[in-house]
């Protein structure tokens, strides 16, 4: 079997997960989510292989193409995910990364996604790890997107439906707001690495630290709203509703610009 049939198997679970997911939503959270966990679970072992067989098959890390980055950032948000599970009053976030899966599982089956050029982008050593700290970070940013959103679900019903929020099986709202600030925490520290060993790979390769490359005034541009996110929750200057928007603005600005500001980087389509 193919590393795409593979994947496609993975993006129909997530598909089944999705619907399941909205049948949690209409009960409130009051069913038990360790379905949803073992479902997402079998997609992720789909997923998992599609990526070693697309690996093995290239002999280099699977990141060339949007279809293959897409692949790994998707396949970041469902790891991150099995491993919060662990938690069973975690596992509700799984209603939030369903949808998200299938819809960037789906995008990503696009045939004019997975088109390959002569060489790969990502070739060397330094270049590959780079490309995986990033798109590890920006997974972990998905997460925290997606517990910001049960966060503000969560803190409406307490507000304006107490019966569904106490009945429900979730995490306190205060709880929800430290994983979401772990979770960016981490990001942050994976995105801020990944700058560095790219900024060191531009020295050694191209003799200079920093560019005017749109790629990476991007990256820049990114790195500084989270941080300017973490300094306002670190100084109570956003909590609740603002911070929790503040995280589900800056992510949604980043995938809806990642791909804008990476076709016309000379860098990264040498």
């Amino acid at each position: 079997m193919s590393d795409r049939w593979l994947f496609t198997g993975a993006v129909v679970v997530y598909g089944i997960c999705s619907g399941y997911s909205l049948l949690l939503w209409r009960r409130g959270f009051r069913a038990d989510n360790l379905w949803l966990y073992l479902l997402l679970g079998g997609g992720a072992l789909f997923h998992t292989a599609a990526m070693f067989q697309r690996g093995f098959r290239v002999d280099r890390c699977p990141i060339h193409n949007l279809f293959e980055a897409t692949v790994f950032i998707s396949w970041t948000v469902v790891v991150a995910y099995l491993l919060l599970g662990l938690l069973p009053r975690l596992r509700f976030i799984g209603a939030f990364a369903s949808p998200l899966l299938f819809a960037t599982g789906v995008f990503a089956l696009f045939p004019m996604l997975d088109e390959r050029g002569p060489t790969p982008h990502f070739e060397h050593a330094w270049e590959t790890l780079h490309a995986a700290l990033i798109l590890l970070a920006y997974g972990a940013f998905g997460m925290s997107a997606m517990s910001a959103l049960m966060y503000l679900s969560h803190e409406h019903d307490l507000r304006f439906d107490k019966s569904r929020a106490l009945l429900a099986r979730l995490p306190s709202i205060h709880r929800l707001e430290r994983v979401v600030s772990g979770l960016l925490v981490g990001g942050f520290s994976l995105l801020t690495t990944g700058l560095l060993v790219g900024s060191w790979w531009l020295k050694v390769n191209r003799g200079y630290w920093m560019s005017d490359d749109s790629k990476v005034v991007w990256s820049i541009f990114v790195w500084v709203v989270y941080l300017v996110l973490l300094i306002l929750r670190a100084t109570n200057g956003a909590r609740g509703r603002r911070y929790a928007w503040g995280v589900i603005g800056t992510f949604t600005f980043v995938l809806l610009t990642f791909w804008g500001t990476n076709i016309p980087s000379a860098i990264h389509n040498p």
